[in-house]
């Protein structure tokens, strides 16, 4: 499943200042970082889709989320079809991946090679840079396309 319908554009600025908390412009606008294990979803349980706040496009699916112990949402890949920007990031005084959003250019957090398989991959995401739809409203949300993810049917 690829997404390249124009419904996942970055919205204007004035919008993302109004639509957006604080935290969310300064996580998805700034690069910035949330706190660990004080993020609304690192512990987050439910089945469901994770989207880009800023724009809607989708970017994890539960499936693929896992506990890192790190305190922020950890994933072992994209959703299928995703694409995530990276970029060489070297704050903070170490060489790191960046991870973006394709669409909207939102940063995400950063991908570390020291995952589970199958990828090896650990996404580490802000929560704040994320919105999570739980599968039973996924259809009403607009996103009936990816149920089957999830072994249901739109």
């Amino acid at each position: 499943m690829t997404v390249t319908d124009d419904r996942f554009a970055k919205p204007p600025e004035e919008e993302l200042r109004s639509k957006l908390s604080d935290m969310e412009y300064r996580v998805t606008q700034k690069d910035g970082t949330e706190p660990a294990f004080r993020n609304e979803y690192w512990d987050e349980k439910r089945a469901g889709l994770y989207v880009d706040v800023v724009s809607g496009e989708p970017l994890f699916s539960s499936n693929e989320k896992y506990d890192s112990g790190t305190g922020w949402p950890s994933f072992w890949a994209p959703v299928e079809g995703i694409d995530l920007a990276e970029r060489t990031d070297r704050k903070l005084f170490m060489r790191r991946t960046e991870v973006r959003s394709p669409h909207a250019d939102s940063h995400l957090g950063h991908v570390f090679p020291d995952g589970p398989r199958p990828t090896g991959q650990r996404y580490c995401i802000n929560s704040a840079a994320l919105r999570f739809i739980p599968v039973e409203e996924l259809e009403a949300e607009g996103y009936g396309e990816y149920l089957g993810l999830f072994g249901a049917e739109e």
